[in-house]
């Protein structure tokens, strides 16, 4: 049990220590993170002190009590990494040096996970502050120590790049070194390798093909942040007392146009123009900040960007009014990822932002009035919208037409559109004569529910004691709560609804859409989700699928066993996380496919891991199905771009992406119900891929399910032109 525990803490310490050298890079990609970590080494005194007290920190906050999720992602070390290497890059080995090391590395921690439970409270990002202040204090300190004092082997680096690789190193990187390259072009590479405490090109290089390789985004915002830095310092009058140096250039200047630009922010043309703003604020706190601190013998090291980066995204953090400058919502720690994802999940997600709302009626009813409609719907109560039933001419009734009794819509049942508690019910009033109104008692019998603080459905003009229900009782979805009427300021029979933030009979309205119903256009049928129908639209509620439901109705616990040709046999178990996110997990390959069932609709969110078995063809195949075999309704949808392989074309891609999106891949699923034997129906899902290249279109899979007996009977596949068929057992 001893050996297993030391093995799983080794583990966990070699995950740690990559994951905050890929943090200073704002990555978690580990072999990128390798590859900072093997760079760092060119320097090697300088390496050894900053993965010895990276190790350290880890080794100090197992004792003290931290779990492996508070410090295996990096967050709370790569600033002790940071302190290490300048701590190794500027002051010469001895006993003392050895002390201050091992007691740099234990403070910066604790000055870290101070200032992360501080700022994070706040949704804002501790960076490099912790380094900042232990390094600024043992700078200070060691002036009172003779044991310690500053070196020069920062300048005479070449001799340590002997002592590890020989004459063979020491030549490869001078060859580098005297490359013809522009000043520019040099003075990239040099402040890209400065992140790391060094100046050389070599170092330089490599980072920028493994920052290439890991984020085409980032590795462009590093050159845009250089550029927009030279240009502002020449537009100033040229360099002045350093502040352009190599150091300042990486940590303070590109390193502000890679946070705020992709990683904080998702990368979009307004992340960029920021960009243009931001990185001349940095360079002015560089430059002020910078006076201050000569005084005092202390560099200003990343202080500008610290402050730069947590003042902006403090700023956008009290906005009233969202705009197209989106904080990242979820960090997955790749600026491709972040925009994909977000692109990918502005619809698909709004699952978790809404309340899910169906329509407050049975069948097929019309928009008679929408949002800003021109009769009623006007001011403060312009988010309204009122439905009535027409017939195959377009009229509202039978003839003659005279009486309430002969409109469509009139007696029918009005739906609760959400759980909730019936906050108030006017049921007093009597219908007008058709033409005539009530603007006395403007809306009528109407009933008001609370599904939630700041969340109140209103119904109005329905019929005088036809309500099924009572004020202050709990009332469930599709739930009939009354009859429609003719009551209030209505001419003739309808239903009006409208959403609002108090329980108030005369409430302003608010936006706020539908989860999901069908809309039908002549005799096409499509799908809205959570949207607003417009006016003249003709709608009604989704009706689900029994068997569908139970099919895709995955618990936590449940586990399915899956077999097909040419793959290993896998399991797959449901799982929910403390932030009830569920998802199903197979052991085999350690991979996770994340999913919400709302009820009317299943479908995958996220998928992590290998992408060779059988779990991440079923997220492709069942990445949105909607629970109906009725009106053969077909679903459609678009993959996140990171479900793409890599290839010339998504690189390329990428480094447009925030700019423009010419590549898609786009989803449909359709249910067939086959009733042939009797009592013993089955479902046939069908799905297709079809890949969007700016003007062309190409099929890339198709596959398709079969549901029998409530569940879950086998789904097949294309894999190299090759149909492969998977079968599924509980």
């Amino acid at each position: 049990m001893k050996a297993s525990s030391t093995l799983s803490f080794i583990k966990h310490l070699i995950n740690a220590i990559l994951n905050s050298y890929g943090m200073l890079f704002f990555s978690k990609n580990k072999v990128f993170a390798i590859l900072v970590l093997l760079v760092s080494f060119i320097t090697p005194f300088a390496a050894v002190s900053g993965l010895v007290a990276v190790t350290i920190a880890l080794i100090t906050a197992e004792g003290i009590g931290f779990n492996k999720a508070q410090t295996e992602d990096g967050l709370l070390t790569y600033s002790v990494v940071l302190f290490g290497l300048g701590f190794g890059t500027n002051f010469e080995f001895g006993a003392a040096f050895t002390v201050l090391l091992v007691v740099g590395a234990i403070l910066t921690l604790f000055l870290s996970t101070a200032l992360n439970a501080i700022l994070n409270k706040r949704g804002l990002p501790a960076l490099s502050l912790a380094f900042i202040i232990s390094t600024g204090l043992i700078i200070i300190a060691s002036k009172s120590f003779d044991g310690i004092g500053l070196t020069q082997r920062h300048v005479y680096w070449y001799n340590e790049s002997y002592a590890i690789g020989g004459t063979t190193l020491v030549n490869l990187i001078s060859s580098i070194e005297e490359w013809k390259l522009s000043e520019y072009v040099s003075g990239f590479f040099r402040s890209m390798s400065a992140i790391l405490f060094q100046v050389n090109i070599a170092s330089g290089i490599i980072l920028s093909i493994g920052l290439i390789i890991y984020s085409r985004i980032a590795f462009i915002l590093m050159v845009y942040g250089y550029a927009v830095a030279l240009l502002f310092s020449y537009t100033m009058g040229g360099f002045q007392m350093g502040y352009i140096n190599y150091y300042n250039m990486g940590t303070n200047f590109m390193l502000v146009a890679v946070a705020l630009g992709g990683f904080y922010i998702i990368p979009s043309i307004r992340s960029f123009l920021w960009v243009f703003i931001l990185v001349p604020i940095a360079f002015l706190l560089v430059a002020s900040i910078g006076s201050l601190m000569f005084k005092i013998g202390v560099p200003v090291f990343s202080l500008p960007f610290c402050l730069t980066v947590i003042l902006f995204l403090f700023m956008l953090r009290l906005r009233k009014i969202e705009n197209k400058l989106n904080l990242t919502p979820i960090q997955y720690y790749s600026p491709e990822e972040n925009l994909y994802r977000f692109i990918n999940g502005k619809e698909r997600l709004l699952n978790t932002f809404y309340h899910h709302m169906q329509l407050p009626f049975l069948g097929e009813w019309v928009v008679s009035q929408g949002y800003d409609g021109s009769i009623t719907h006007k001011g403060d109560w312009s988010k309204a919208l009122d439905f009535v039933i027409l017939d195959n001419e377009m009229k509202t009734f039978r003839l003659p037409g005279n009486l309430p009794e002969h409109f469509y819509c009139y007696n029918k049942p009005v739906l609760c559109p959400a759980d909730g508690i019936v906050e108030e019910i006017i049921d007093h009033i009597e219908d007008n004569e058709i033409g005539g109104n009530n603007t006395q008692q403007n809306w009528g019998n109407t009933i008001i529910i609370k599904h939630w603080d700041g969340l109140y459905s209103k119904l109005s003009h329905l019929k005088k004691n036809s309500f099924k229900t009572i004020k202050g009782a709990y009332v469930k979805k599709g739930e009939i709560l009354a009859l429609c009427g003719n009551s209030g300021r209505s001419p003739e029979p309808h239903l009006h609804y409208q959403i609002q933030s108090t329980p108030y009979i005369g409430s302003k309205t608010m936006t706020y859409p539908f989860g999901y119903y069908v809309t039908r256009d002549g005799n096409d049928y499509g799908i809205a989700n959570f949207s607003v129908p417009e006016e003249g639209c003709f709608i009604s509620n989704i009706q689900t699928n029994n068997q569908l439901q139970q099919a895709f109705n995955f618990q936590p616990g449940f586990l399915l066993k899956v077999t097909a040709p040419e793959f290993k046999a896998e399991e797959w178990e449901v799982f929910t996380t403390a932030f009830n996110e569920t998802y199903l997990y197979c052991k085999q390959y350690d991979a996770y496919a994340y999913f919400i069932n709302n009820g009317t609709a299943f479908y995958f969110t996220n998928y992590f891991g290998n992408r060779k078995c059988l779990l991440f063809h079923f997220y492709q195949a069942a990445y949105k199905i909607i629970l109906s075999s009725e009106k053969q309704l077909t679903a459609t949808d678009t993959f996140s771009l990171n479900s793409f392989s890599i290839n010339p074309y998504k690189w390329l891609q990428d480094m447009v992406a925030p700019f423009y999106i010419f590549i898609k891949l786009k989803y449909e699923s359709s249910v067939e119900m086959d009733s042939s034997n009797l009592g013993n129906s089955s479902i046939q899902i069908n799905t297709n891929q079809e890949q969007a290249f700016f003007w062309t279109k190409r099929k890339k899979m198709h596959s398709n399910m079969l549901i029998k007996d409530a569940q879950i009977q086998a789904f097949s596949f294309q894999l190299k032109n090759k149909k492969i068929q998977a079968t599924c057992t509980i």
